[in-house]
């Protein structure tokens, strides 16, 4: 029951327009990158519980991938959180008009649909600190984020967008 549950948390967010912009340096080679590890002061813009929730799930999917969490590591991961409040541009048009012997007049009111929407935009850098921190590949995602979720639903929620945000690691070249 619990994996029905998680599925179709991970296709709500696939589907509820998570959008993943990601960015690499063409000139990296990712094969030399095998371990990781967090900068320590990272100021993510989520609360210590969530960051202890997205870690889990990056961490998770990162030894999945093959790479190990290390005290002395080939990258750093940076983690980034903002609040995004998009407007909704939504509306219905009501008119009424008329006219009579050449003269026209007319009303109309826009009614919005809906309010605004709080989506959360985070971003995961990947820092070769070894390199001067050059930052060697970015992924931005905004998605629609619940803070009334229990925890259960934030941790299929965090693993979820990683397993979306990582899906392009390492690039194709």
């Amino acid at each position: 029951m619990k994996a029905i549950k998680y599925i179709f948390i991970l296709v709500l967010v696939s589907s509820c327009g998570t959008v993943v912009n990601y960015d690499y340096d063409t000139s990296t080679d990712f094969t030399k990158y095998k371990t990781y590890n967090y900068f320590s002061d990272m100021q993510t813009g989520l609360s210590q519980l969530d960051t202890k929730r997205i870690m889990r799930s990056i961490d998770a999917k990162l030894t999945e991938m093959g790479l190990v969490l290390s005290e002395n590591p080939d990258f750093f991961i940076d983690i980034q959180s903002q609040d995004v409040m998009n407007r909704n541009n939504s509306t219905v048009g009501v008119g009424a008009g008329g006219g009579s012997r050449g003269g026209f007049g007319g009303v109309s009111v826009g009614i919005p649909l809906g309010g605004n929407q709080n989506t959360r935009q985070i971003v995961i850098d990947f820092v070769d600190k070894k390199q001067n921190e050059k930052l060697f590949w970015q992924a931005v995602s905004e998605s629609n984020y619940n803070e009334n979720a229990s925890p259960e639903k934030r941790q299929a929620y965090f693993d979820a967008l990683v397993e979306k945000i990582l899906a392009k690691y390492p690039p194709k070249q």
